[in-house]
């Protein structure tokens, strides 16, 4: 164990109760019920409480400076560990401690109060980080400039649309400089644009010494800012280590399918395979090589016109998608048990590793059937001097690069013409310069 720790965790755990629907009862029921609770105790029919772990056994330890990521699907404990170091909730069992100033942003307005101004909310905390005054006004500028609210500062937040609560929420949370940040799927909200400026912030911090408990579904951007990743699944710590080691162990069992159904709703996704051009089911692909994405699934009740959505993301977000929404290509009816299936012809994509996110919603978009949740995932591999790509350094810099990789050609001051592209499948080509 280090010596210089900020957040420690031993034995956590946290138990809440399932609650069940429950007539409606007036006072003369409650004088009945109250009157036969002794004579229900002695016969031992006191009904048995409901009881589920939403986090179990937890114990990891994060020195400072240290950035980790915290990865895992839907329900795996995540926000309930941040909670609980955030002293929102109180754990069951086990014991938390964390060492320094604190900050975080988990839900949208969580520090904020209603009633004050954006200013004043800034004001309050960083009051409750315990920074003078003074302090805060060096940084005010800067925050209300990163947040772009500066017309509505001394507006009450509670009339603030969601998307300016969240740009101030994590300006305020940026820029307050606590010892310890924990932050909770910050890149999941705001449009475009704002998430870019989230993610540069977000590298700046984790650049900055500060330590970071940074959760998200966003893959990419975790392999990219974080030292370390703790990968949670069912309330429980599944591995804890090398980002990228972590991250395709998680990738793996999700699209292998040793993780549970998957799917809180009445979609339930059962199986996933990822299958190449001759039909093999694999997780690894070449540059521009086809794709095929096969969903095993079970579904309750009939639900007819439904629309499904496939998102193919890395480091910085989504790449590309498939949207029936958009496309008009719906079932006429989901119900019972079946399989469906995407496939893309050509995949033009850099070296890196990427998932697959799966939505369904009802033919009216109102309800979903499966939120948003990654499926699957796959490696693209292969050297980039065989696709066109001749710069001796151009496999290393493909790491960080933009991964989508489509077809292009350069126009030189010479007049010649350089193409850049891709073989079909996936098939090494080498470029010809041309007039």
């Amino acid at each position: 164990m280090s010596a210089d720790w900020r957040i420690r965790t031993e034995g956590l755990g946290k138990r809440y109760r399932i609650g069940r629907p429950e007539p409606y009862r007036n006072f003369r029921d409650a004088l009945v019920e109250l009157a036969a609770a002794p004579l229900r105790r002695l016969r031992g029919k006191r009904p048995e409480p409901n009881w589920i772990w939403a986090l179990k056994g937890v114990s990891l330890e994060v020195p400072a400076g240290q950035v980790l990521g915290v990865i895992g699907r839907n329900g795996a404990g995540k926000t309930t560990l941040l909670k609980i170091l955030s002293r929102i909730t109180e754990p069951t069992e086990g014991v938390a401690r964390v060492r320094g100033r604190l900050g975080s942003l988990l839900e949208v307005g969580t520090g904020f109060h209603p009633e004050l101004t954006g200013r004043e909310n800034i004001f309050l905390n960083g009051a409750i980080l315990g920074m003078r005054r003074s302090e805060i006004r060096k940084k005010f500028d800067p925050i209300v400039a990163f947040s772009g609210v500066e017309p509505f500062i001394d507006t009450p937040v509670k009339r603030y649309s969601s998307g300016m609560f969240v740009r101030l929420a994590f300006a305020v949370a940026a820029h307050l400089e606590p010892e310890i940040l924990l932050v909770d799927e910050v890149l999941a909200v705001g449009d475009a644009a704002f998430q870019k400026k989230c993610l540069g912030k977000m590298e700046q911090v984790a650049r900055s010494g500060r330590t970071v408990l940074f959760v998200s579904h966003n893959l990419g951007a975790v392999e990219h800012l974080c030292d370390r990743v703790a990968w949670m699944d069912g309330g429980r710590l599944r591995g804890l280590g090398d980002p990228t080691e972590m991250i395709g162990r998680y990738l793996e069992a999700v699209t292998d399918g040793s993780l549970e159904s998957r799917g809180t709703g009445p979609f339930q996704v059962e199986r996933v395979l990822l299958q190449n051009e001759a039909g093999e089911t694999t997780t690894t692909f070449r540059p521009g090589e086809g794709l095929t994405l096969w969903i095993d699934y079970r579904v309750e009740g009939s639900h007819p016109a439904p629309y499904l959505w496939l998102s193919i993301g890395g480091r910085g977000g989504e790449i590309f998608s498939a949207n029936m929404a958009l496309d008009g290509n719906r079932p006429e009816v989901l119900t019972g048990s079946g399989r469906i299936g995407c496939r893309f012809p050509e995949v033009p994509l850099l070296p890196q590793s990427y998932h697959i996110t799966l939505c369904v919603r009802e033919a009216d978009g109102r309800r979903a059937l499966f939120e948003p949740q990654e499926v699957a995932a796959f490696h693209v591999i292969g050297a980039l001097r065989d696709y066109g790509l001749k710069d001796e350094k151009a496999d290393v810099r493909a790491a960080g690069s933009v991964p989508l990789l489509l077809p292009y050609e350069w126009i030189l001051p010479n007049g010649r013409r350089a193409p850049v592209r891709l073989g079909s499948g996936g098939r090494p080509i080498s470029t010809e310069a041309g007039r």
